[in-house]
């Protein structure tokens, strides 16, 4: 059993089919596919049941999966080590984020961060709150930008950094509320919503705020993909809460919510506060010191 097949293994877990884990590992799905089949063969067990459209564990396969875990941890720890001794010239570093990120321009900080250390490879996720605790807790992710669910931080998480982000309705550019600038959110109630996926920090807020002021929303539409909501706004098809640099950004009409003013808090966060990671260290340290905030935006809002 090689370390190549366990991580084959767990990408098929993490990214639900056969098709996305070869993306993520960058091989051919015939490559990847064979290394599971060798693995199960070696072991003696299969350990996907592929009888329907999404891979599923079997019995075996959910066994495994804990223990591939700590294998691919324990792997990265001793490169880790050797890391921390070679002046970051090699390593790698993990970090998820949720897909509304808007905060912070995670690819420039990025770009810098390789200028300082071309060496150390970067390994970016992103996927929903929930998602991000349970691979930070496994040891897949090193850090992870995300909107939490709660006050607090779950157990054994600490946070590094924290923002405010403002969130706004945006809306087709023939709506009525178009050219209004502001609006309550009591007037919204026969409104056609397009709501993001169950599970995001920003499904989360949404839900909260409408609970809060006893607004019930009709979902025209769910979606997975903010492109995908934007482009169904601008569509026509309704409204959607959204960080305000979103809305801006994809040129739509943006209103202001009053009493409450909406708003979403996102936390750049981790396993503890000194990681064995010497470059999770080098990345924290780096988005910590520019705290990479974007500029306040002067724009009127249409």
């Amino acid at each position: 059993m090689e370390m190549r097949q366990l991580r084959h293994f767990v990408a098929v877990v993490t990214e639900g089919t056969f098709t996305a884990a070869a993306r993520s590992e960058l091989i051919v799905q015939s490559a990847l596919s064979t290394s599971i089949r060798n693995l199960e063969r070696e072991l003696g067990a299969a350990l996907f049941d592929r009888t329907g459209r999404r891979v599923v564990l079997t019995e075996a396969g959910r066994a495994l999966l804990p223990q591939a875990r700590a294998l691919l941890a324990g792997a990265d720890a001793a490169r880790e080590a050797v890391a921390a001794v070679s002046g970051l010239a090699t390593g790698r570093v993990s970090i998820g984020t949720i897909q509304t990120l808007t905060c912070v321009d995670l690819p420039a900080e990025l770009a810098l961060f390789h200028q300082r250390w071309p060496g150390i490879q970067v390994s970016v996720r992103d996927a929903p709150v929930d998602d991000l605790y349970e691979r930070l807790r496994a040891g897949e992710l090193d850090l992870a930008y995300l909107a939490p669910d709660a006050a607090a931080l779950p157990d054994g998480l600490v946070e590094f950094a924290s923002w405010h982000e403002e969130l706004v309705l945006i809306t087709a550019p023939g709506h009525r509320l178009a050219s209004a600038g502001r609006t309550l959110l009591r007037d919204l109630a026969q409104e056609s919503f397009i709501d993001f996926r169950a599970g995001t920090g920003l499904e989360t807020a949404v839900r909260r705020l409408a609970a809060h002021c006893g607004l019930e929303r009709h979902i025209t539409c769910d979606v997975t993909q903010i492109g995908m909501l934007v482009a169904l706004v601008r569509a026509g098809i309704g409204v959607a809460f959204v960080p305000r640099r979103i809305g801006e950004d994809a040129g739509l009409p943006c209103v202001r919510i009053r009493q409450p003013e909406p708003g979403r808090t996102v936390v750049l966060t981790g396993r503890g506060p000194s990681p064995r990671n010497p470059a999770a260290t080098a990345l924290i340290d780096h988005l910590t010191r520019s705290r990479s905030v974007s500029p306040p935006d002067t724009r009127p809002l249409r």
